[in-house]
């Protein structure tokens, strides 16, 4: 099982092999983690992003769904783009946020990667209550069947950082 770490600080600042983006479907980026990795990450990432576009999803990522990309300027070798779910009070779509850690763990196996960094997927823009967000991140990623040795959850704020050492311990 890989060790489960928590981060408070700036996901593109993290040195891991893979960086989670919390992106929106039209992987061209976007407010939030999205907008930061792209500006930060410069535009390497968004003309694989196109290239991604132009060819396998010419309709979008699906939600739930994640793809690889360089990781331009970050100091991280790839980019893991995958579209939370949008929150809802109404439809429960717990199952499509735990498929972003879990298909995030899959292309992360894909690539060989030993180190993930996280971000809190769904619980800004997209409005998953972060206490909900944070215990189906850490139950998600317990359960993954994956070869990445070390996985942050790199939270910007104290309430995302305290919420996710509620989760986790």
């Amino acid at each position: 099982m890989a060790d489960l770490v928590l981060v408070q600080g700036d996901i593109t600042e993290q040195t891991v092999d893979a960086v989670v983006n919390a992106a929106n479907s039209s992987l061209l980026g976007g407010g939030g983690v999205d907008g930061a990795i792209h500006r930060k990450g410069g535009p390497a990432i968004l003309a694989e992003c196109r290239d991604l576009r132009a060819s396998r999803y010419d309709k979008g990522l699906p939600t739930g769904a994640a793809v690889a990309t360089t990781a331009g300027n970050l100091p991280a070798r790839w980019v893991i783009h995958t579209v939370g779910p949008v929150w809802s009070a109404h439809d429960d779509r717990s199952e499509l946020l735990a498929s972003c850690y879990r298909e995030s763990l899959a292309v992360a196996d894909e690539l060989g990667a030993e180190t993930v960094a996280f971000p809190a997927i769904s619980t800004g823009v997209y409005g998953w209550p972060m206490d909900d967000g944070a215990r189906i991140a850490v139950e998600t990623v317990r359960a993954a069947d994956t070869r990445v040795q070390r996985i942050s959850f790199v939270l910007f704020g104290r309430d995302g950082y305290a919420a996710f050492e509620k989760a986790l311990f």
